[in-house]
């Protein structure tokens, strides 16, 4: 399948006795280097620069080809020139493999990289007898030594489906986005993939503008194990909470904590399930609890939509005539965490994108350069992670015994499960290789801290905690359910409390106890009384769906199966330079632009997207 210009000249046989170096290609030169120092003075390695040949941009003179490159009417057979910046690239490495007794073809693994290898073959007329595909997931001393012992040769199914999605992509390009240069503005484009991310961004936004917000009423409240300290710690309460330097979530629950007491939330008023769908409901409900009214502050916020327009705050205290409540049941649970499963392209994106705040493109550039090689003093360049572009969750059998023996070491064996943690890909997972991970379990990322920078170290930080935590045992924790319950003279309420605490760290001793602190609730006991606080009514308002951040946007384009893995960061950058969407406080909003072409592709395509 394809041809180079009109026709795709004969191979040559090959001469494997002539003397010179082997020739090894890859696709950059970091790569180079760092297989280079692997395979010793016997090769020669070379970078292409990606790729070397692509369809034409358009049709040369006379031809009247619909879309540039594709024969539509002849089984869609592709037409290949040489890329310009290739020209000196292939005229070099034609010089080289003439007297190179092999040559070998190290391009990635996945799909892009197999065409790569083949589009070489191709431009280069490289004979079949002394051509060679080799594939590995790391850059290491073994893996490479592995694949140079077991060459292949290319795997056309490979290459066709790689070619196979660039001429759909050519078609769908060159036949739709006449229509936006006609109906909307010249310069425009569509694309397979692109079109339906910006559509996902449209409609949430369309959800967003269509929705109605509703008011609701919750009613917390503050109690202490000790009813004979409750007018001492309310007091102290509002004082906390009067302070001009606001005190947060989780400050707030260690002064409780400090103090044998805890929050609740009203679940139960009057035999039926609280909904505190008014302000009057809410409020009534609030002072048969014993608060009493100081202020009710009422304000219209301009940029909120309908309802969520009026703002109502309460602000009381417990009157000394308040109901008298008491621990009616006691639940304790042991609950586990799992560890999360090893890093995919997918969900390293996310990661990166959630925590180091990463975008899709950065997180795809500095994963790279770690799966390409860094130079670490002492060992020379090495390959840090295995490759990126992956969907595949599975680790090999010497990833997880190198693992498994590194957690024993460093940890104990009180934190390795009795067998390996195996996790599933998914039904649509393709498994063409591992899932992302270090190339030496004992490589810590303070171990090479100084032979990286900062948005490295960041990256393959969250790669390394990640991998090994996904091979230690699980967390327990501690989970307390207390129920209080009051008789008051308007009837049965009945507030829910929950707390937990972590009895064993386990994977998150490496991947980290989660932000926030759990509440933990005193050592309460049945039928005992407790101590009332406070009660706090506060009002709330239904949310609409949020707009896709990045790592939304991948989580969502993955779920439909939109796109592969390597188109993920290429896809969002793209969508953004054509200005369909734009990113504000990390988070997509479409521009007119985007709206006007989403609406003119589904209207006459309607079938297609």
């Amino acid at each position: 399948m394809g041809k180079d210009n009109q026709k795709t000249k004969k191979r040559k046989n090959g001469d494997s006795s002539r003397p010179g170096k082997k020739l090894v290609i890859v696709e950059s030169p970091a790569k180079a280097k760092t297989i280079n120092r692997y395979l010793g003075v016997g090769y020669l390695v070379k970078a292409s620069m990606g790729h070397v040949r692509d369809l034409p941009t358009k049709n040369p003179a006379g031809a009247t080809n619909d879309v540039p490159g594709v024969d539509i009417e002849h089984g869609f057979e592709p037409t290949y020139k040489p890329l310009p910046r290739s020209r000196k690239t292939l005229a070099d490495l034609k010089k080289l493999a003439k007297d190179a007794p092999g040559i070998y073809l190290a391009t990635d693994l996945d799909r892009e990289g197999e065409a790569i290898a083949w589009h070489l073959c191709e431009a280069l007329n490289l004979p079949d007898g002394k051509t060679f595909r080799v594939v590995f997931n790391e850059i290491t001393r073994n893996a490479i030594k592995n694949a140079f012992e077991h060459p292949r040769r290319i795997n056309m199914n490979m290459v066709n489906a790689q070619q196979a999605r660039r001429i759909l992509d050519r078609i769908v390009g060159y036949q739709v986005s006449p229509l936006l240069w006609k109906k909307v503005a010249g310069g425009l484009s569509a694309g397979r993939v692109q079109t339906v991310a910006v559509r996902l961004i449209v409609e949430r936004e369309e959800e967003i503008e269509a929705f109605e917000p509703e008011e609701y009423w919750r009613i917390k409240a503050v109690f202490c194990k000790d009813p004979e300290s409750e007018q001492d710690i309310s007091s102290r309460w509002r004082e906390l909470l009067g302070r001009e330097d606001k005190a947060t979530a989780s400050s707030r629950l260690e002064w409780l904590e400090e103090r044998d007491s805890f929050e609740a939330e009203l679940v139960q008023w009057k035999e039926q399930k609280f909904k505190g769908s008014g302000e009057q409901a809410a409020i009534e409900a609030a002072k048969s609890l014993g608060l009493e009214i100081d202020k009710i502050d009422r304000r219209q916020d301009p940029e909120a939509k309908g309802v969520a327009g009026n703002r109502v705050e309460v602000t009381g205290h417990l009157g000394d005539d308040h109901p008298r409540f008491n621990v009616e049941s006691l639940d304790q649970k042991q609950s586990q965490t799992r560890p999360y499963p090893p890093l995919i392209t997918a969900t390293l994106q996310q990661a990166a994108s959630i925590q180091l705040r990463f975008s899709a493109t950065r997180t795809m550039r500095i994963a790279q350069q770690l799966y390409e090689g860094v130079n670490i003093p002492g060992e020379g360049q090495v390959g840090l992670i295995t490759y990126m572009r992956t969907d595949s969750r599975n680790l090999s059998r010497d990833a997880i015994a190198a693992t498994r023996e590194f957690i024993e070491n460093s940890f104990g064996r009180n934190y390795l499960p009795e067998k390996p943690n195996f996790y599933s890909s998914g039904k649509r997972a393709q498994e063409a290789h591992e899932a992302i991970r270090p190339t030496e379990p004992g490589r810590s990322p303070e171990s090479i801290a100084d032979s990286l920078n900062d948005e490295q170290y960041r990256l393959y930080s969250l790669i390394w905690q990640q991998t090994i935590a996904c091979q230690m045992l699980h967390a327990e924790w501690e989970n307390t359910e207390a129920k209080i319950v009051s008789e008051t003279a308007n009837g049965r309420a009945e507030f829910k409390a929950a707390g937990r605490r972590l009895v064993f760290d386990g994977f998150m001793k490496v991947a980290g106890i989660p932000r926030g602190k759990d509440q933990i609730l005193p050592e309460l006991e049945e039928n005992r009384n407790v101590g009332l606080v406070a009660v706090t009514p506060t009002q709330h308002f239904t949310q609409p769906p949020p707009r896709y951040t990045e790592a939304a946007l991948v989580k969502a384009l993955e779920a439909e199966n939109i796109g592969r893995p390597s188109t993920y960061a290429p896809i969002i950058q793209t969508i953004q330079n054509r200005k369909y969407v734009e990113l504000v406080k990390r988070a997509f909003h479409p521009t007119d632009l985007g709206r006007v072409v989403t609406k003119k592709l589904v209207e006459s395509f309607d079938d297609l997207f």
